[in-house]
């Protein structure tokens, strides 16, 4: 069943006039709605910035006790870790791709794809073998597990080297403009062993970080209210859920974090990134990224080499760092793209706003939120995908990723690297990237006038 509170309210009613009228009707008739409502993205977590500081800033309803956590998880998030032994952040490795959070969540926002593919990144491989593994997840590559480490420590060999080569394809805009989007293709090089033919390669780029407790204290039945995955309102759109193992519970649960939403939990999530990012062991993944191979043991003995309370104070962190504003709402070209952003369906997966329900940390509890996303599964099409299942979501299927923010990557991070794995250079290659479920929506974008498309920019470049 969809969650049609937007499609059956005041926007709904107008969108109908707006797709029976035409261009010009629509400015003559169309009283352009306000979107105020939609100003405190985050509730009462909501931040003001227009800074290279607004993916950084603490929820400013966090009490004070909560603040001091928030602050000592903002120390551990930003600590780079050294060779073991040592006095201060020991044991990085032996094979890694980064050596802190923060390196790959520059300023807690999004990675930039690195001008040197094999330099430190917030970009890696995931890996597995066709299969489902006990736990119902992808199959680890013998020999390599389920991330490529491309860095090691003196005296260890990476698991590998990434090597990428692009194909050139061109869309053409109704109006005549033509975009050339780069396909990727990823390959393995200088590997340390021989690798299975059956590998398969999935690459990822780390996203922000901000709104993470929001995202994880929506409640299941709420999420699922969107679920309709034999399409049965016809629409073509249908979306799914990811059911994952989560080590912490042994229990299934539904996924919510991750580009294929294969972590339940953002402890979880934080917990994996130490362990395949950094080679971090930690209470709830206590081997070594290589255990019981040649390269990945460091043999100390001094696992788990971070404190159950440190693991706890950066999960914690990411759970409560403040969502920035959307900006500009008054403007008529955003109002106007919020209206066309409706009309051709991206909101039926990028869905406006959702409610977070009760949670540990009272300050994300009972928030009206507007992160435009389902949290859902959808088929994107053959050109995004990895062909490479997870859990429930196969080779074509991926999360719906908030667009909160999404405005100020360049301000904050330098550039505007985007999807999964930073192919798309701007918004609009983004967009012309969808396929499958969003075909239709990536179609009648290509066929926007020149200036509904601006428009309909300016509104994303608004959140």
């Amino acid at each position: 069943m969809k969650n049609f509170i937007y499609n059956l309210g005041f926007y709904s009613l107008l969108f109908i006039f707006i797709t029976s009228c035409s261009k010009d009707d629509k400015d003559e008739y169309i009283s352009l709605p306000s979107l105020e409502n939609r100003l405190n993205a985050g509730g009462e977590t909501t931040v003001f910035l227009t800074s290279s500081n607004s993916f950084s800033t603490p929820a400013p309803n966090l009490s004070s006790t909560n603040l001091d956590m928030h602050l000592d998880g903002d120390f551990q998030f930003e600590a780079a870790f050294v060779t073991a032994p040592a006095e201060v952040n020991g044991g990085i490795g032996p094979i890694f791709n980064n050596t802190s959070c923060v390196s790959c969540h520059p300023k807690d926002g999004r990675s930039g794809f690195p001008s040197s593919i094999n330099a430190l990144s917030g970009f890696f491989l995931r890996a597995s073998i066709p299969g489902v593994a006990d736990d119902g997840g992808p199959v680890p590559v013998p020999n390599f597990g389920l991330q490529i480490q491309n860095q090691a420590i003196f005296g260890y060999e990476p698991e590998a080297k990434f090597q990428v080569n692009y194909t050139p394809i061109i869309e053409t805009l109704a109006d005549g403009t033509k975009i050339t989007l780069q396909k990727p293709e990823y390959s393995l090089i200088d590997t340390y062993v021989s690798v299975p033919s059956s590998i398969l390669l999935s690459p990822r780029l780390a996203p922000p970080v901000f709104g993470l407790g929001l995202l994880e204290a929506i409640t299941e039945f709420d999420i699922l209210l969107n679920q309709d995955i034999n399409d049965a309102d016809g629409d073509g759109i249908s979306g799914k859920a990811n059911y994952v193992y989560n080590p912490i519970s042994d229990a299934i649960e539904i996924g919510r974090f991750g580009w294929k939403a294969n972590t339940s939990t953002i402890l979880e999530q934080c917990a994996g990134a130490y362990s395949g990012d950094m080679g971090i062991t930690t209470y709830i993944m206590a081997n070594e990224t290589g255990y019981g191979q040649t390269n990945g043991d460091d043999g100390l003995g001094d696992d788990p080499e971070i404190t159950e309370d440190i693991l706890n104070q950066v999960a914690f962190y990411c759970k409560t760092i403040g969502v920035p504003a959307p900006r500009n709402l008054d403007d008529e070209s955003v109002k106007r793209g919020a209206l066309l952003f409706e009309s051709i369906d991206c909101a039926k997966c990028h869905i406006p706003s959702m409610e977070t329900g009760s949670s540990l940390i009272s300050e994300i509890s009972n928030q009206t939120i507007f992160a435009y996303t389902d949290m859902l599964l959808h088929d994107m099409g053959e050109g995004l995908s990895d062909n490479r299942s997870d859990f429930l979501a196969d080779g074509n299927e991926w999360k719906t990723r908030p667009l909160w923010g999404i405005g100020l990557t360049q301000v904050v991070n330098g550039h505007t690297d985007f999807l999964h794995d930073g192919r798309a250079k701007n918004i609009t290659e983004a967009i012309l990237w969808h396929g499958g479920e969003a075909s239709k929506a990536k179609n009648d974008f290509k066929n926007l006038s020149t200036k509904d498309r601006t428009d309909l920019l300016s509104f994303l470049n608004s959140l």
